[in-house]
C-alpha cells in the first residue's frame, strides 16, 4: 500500500486523476481511479434541466438554445483535462476560448463541469429558484463524497468562470433582439398559415431564423426546395398530399397510434371537455433526443468526457436544426393540414395530435430528429440498437429501434400519422436535418487525431507521446482517430 501525501492529492486533483471516493476514505494507490468514468452526475444534471424546461413550458426552439449553451459549458470544462479532445472555441460561431484554470490550483473537473452546466441552465430558464436548488443539491452531493473544502470552492469558482464566459457568448446570438421584433401577421392569403384550434395561439418564435447559427454559415444555408404550391384542385400535388393525411389518419394501425403518441413531444397540450379546459406538459422534441443521447451513453458505459461530448454535439445539432427549420417555416408560411381538410374535405375532421402554432413546412420534429441522429450515429455507430424508455415517465410504453436513423425516420412519419404534417413537409425536414447534422460534424471537431506516424506506431507509442505532451502542457494525440 502506498500512502498519499497532501501534495500528491493536489497533483492528482489538478489532473482530474483522483477519485472523490479515494479522497473520502482510501489512502492507497489502488484507489486511484478517475471519477470521470462516472457520468451519472452529468446525466442527472441534464435530466434536472429538462425537468425545469418542462415546468417552465419552454417552446421547442427556446429549449434547444438552453441545452446547447449549458452543454457546451460542461464540455469546455472537461476537455481541458483530456488531451484527446479539443475545444469548440474557434469552431462554433463567436465562441472564444474559455478562461483556463490557474495552473497551480487544484480543482475537481467533474464538479466544475456540472456546476457550469447548471449555472448556465439557471441563467437561461425562468424558474431560477428551482434551478438554484437543484444546482446546490448536485454540488453538495459531490462535496459530501469527499472533495476537500478548498478544492470544492475552487471547482465551483472555475465552473462559475466558464459559465460566465458561455453566457456572455450567448448574449450575442440575437435572441434578445428577437424579443422586440414584429409578430407574425395573419392574413387571408390562400395557403398561408393561420392559427388552429383549440387555442388559436399566435405563431411561436416567428423570428427564430434570425438567430446566430452555431455551425451553419447562415440560417438559410439548408433551406429546402419550395413547398408544393397551394392548390385545392383534386389533381394537384398539394391536394393529393392533403388527401393522404385525411385518408391515413382515418385508418391508423395500433402501432401507428402508439408511434404518434410516443413522438408527440408537445410541451403544452390544451384539452377541452365541454366547458372545461386543462393542459398537460411534456418534454420537447429536443428534450426527447437529449434523453436518447443519455440512453446511448449509459448503454456504452461512456465516461463523463464522452457523455459531455455527446450532449454538446446533440444539443448543437438540435439548436442549429431549429434555427434552420424556423427560417424555412416562416419563409414558406404554409397552411396546416387541419385547416385545409376542414375547409375542403371534411369540416368535422380532427388530427390525432394537437396542431402546433407555427407554419407547416418543413416538419420541425423531422429536421431536428435527423440532425440529432446524424450526430449520435457518428458517435455510437450506424447499427446502434437501443430501447427508448424516456417517455415512460409520461405514461407511454418503451420503443426499440435498430438505429438512430430509423428512430428519426419514425419520428418524422409520426407527424403525418398524427395529422399535423404533409408527407412533403416530413421528407423535406428529414433531408434538411441530415444536412444540418453533417455540417456540424464537418465544422465542429471534438477529437484530436494522431499524426500519420503516430497512427502507425507500435502499441504503447501513442500513449507515451500523449503522456509526454501532457508534461509539456501541449495538446496530445488520441489513441485513434475517434469521433470528430
Amino acid at each position: 500500500m502506498t500512502s498519499l501525501t497532501s501534495a500528491s492529492i493536489v497533483r492528482l486533483l489538478a489532473t482530474g486523476a483522483l477519485s472523490v471516493g479515494a479522497l473520502a476514505g482510501c489512502r492507497n494507490a489502488e484507489a486511484l481511479k478517475t471519477d470521470r468514468q462516472d457520468a451519472e452526475p452529468l446525466h442527472e444534471a441534464v435530466e434536472a434541466l429538462n425537468g425545469v424546461i418542462v415546468y417552465d413550458i419552454f417552446s421547442p426552439p427556446q429549449a434547444s438554445r438552453v441545452y446547447a449553451y449549458a452543454s457546451v459549458a460542461a464540455y469546455e470544462v472537461l476537455q481541458q483535462r483530456d488531451s484527446s479532445y479539443r475545444s469548440l472555441a474557434g469552431q462554433l460561431a463567436g465562441l472564444t476560448p474559455v478562461p483556463a484554470a490557474p495552473p497551480d490550483s487544484a480543482y475537481y473537473a467533474p464538479l466544475a463541469s456540472v456546476h457550469a452546466f447548471m449555472t448556465v441552465g439557471k441563467a437561461l430558464t425562468f424558474s431560477q429558484d428551482r434551478m438554484d436548488s437543484l444546482r446546490t443539491a448536485m454540488d453538495e452531493r459531490l462535496r459530501r463524497a469527499g472533495v476537500p473544502d478548498e478544492v470544492y470552492r475552487r471547482s465551483l469558482a472555475y465552473g462559475d468562470t466558464v459559465a460566465a464566459h458561455i453566457l456572455a457568448w450567448s448574449k450575442k446570438d440575437r435572441f434578445l433582439q428577437t424579443r422586440g421584433m414584429s409578430k407574425y401577421t395573419v392574413t387571408q392569403e390562400p395557403g398561408r398559415w393561420i392559427p388552429t384550434p383549440p387555442m388559436y395561439a399566435d405563431a411561436v418564435e416567428p423570428n427564430w431564423g434570425t438567430l446566430r447559427a452555431f455551425a451553419m454559415d447562415s440560417s438559410s444555408q439548408f433551406r429546402p426546395e419550395a413547398a408544393y404550391a397551394f392548390d385545392t384542385t383534386p389533381a394537384s400535388q398539394f391536394f393529393r398530399d392533403a388527401r393522404e393525411v385525411y385518408d391515413v389518419t382515418r385508418r391508423l394501425t395500433e402501432d401507428q397510434k402508439e408511434t404518434v403518441l410516443f413522438w408527440d413531444d408537445n410541451p403544452y397540450v390544451m384539452h377541452v371537455q365541454g366547458h372545461t379546459m386543462y393542459a398537460t406538459k411534456k418534454r420537447t422534441p429536443g428534450g426527447h433526443w437529449m434523453a436518447i443521447a443519455a440512453i446511448a451513453a449509459r448503454k456504452t458505459g461512456a465516461d463523463m468526457m464522452k457523455s459531455a461530448e455527446a450532449y454538446a454535439l446533440t444539443s448543437l445539432a438540435l439548436a442549429d436544426g431549429f434555427i434552420a427549420c424556423w427560417d424555412a417555416k416562416f419563409h414558406a408560411n404554409l397552411i396546416r393540414p387541419e385547416t385545409v381538410i376542414n375547409r375542403h374535405i371534411d369540416e368535422r375532421w380532427q388530427p390525432m395530435l394537437q396542431t402546433p402554432p407555427f407554419p407547416e413546412y418543413p416538419s420541425g420534429h423531422s429536421t431536428i430528429s435527423a440532425a440529432a441522429a446524424m450526430v449520435l450515429t457518428h458517435l455510437f455507430g450506424e447499427r446502434f440498437a437501443f430501447t427508448d424508455s424516456s417517455e415512460y415517465a409520461f405514461g407511454l410504453p418503451v420503443r426499440s429501434f435498430p438505429s438512430f436513423a430509423l428512430a428519426a425516420q419514425e419520428a418524422g412519419m409520426s407527424r403525418l400519422y398524427g395529422g399535423i404534417h404533409f408527407r412533403h413537409g416530413v421528407e423535406a425536414g428529414l433531408a434538411q436535418g441530415r444536412a444540418v447534422g453533417a455540417q456540424l460534424l464537418a465544422r465542429a471537431r471534438t477529437r484530436i487525431e494522431p499524426t500519420v506516424a503516430q497512427a502507425g506506431a507500435p502499441a504503447g507509442a501513442t500513449s507515451a507521446a500523449r503522456d509526454s505532451a501532457k508534461r509539456r502542457g501541449a495538446a496530445a494525440p488520441a489513441p485513434s482517430a475517434g469521433s470528430r
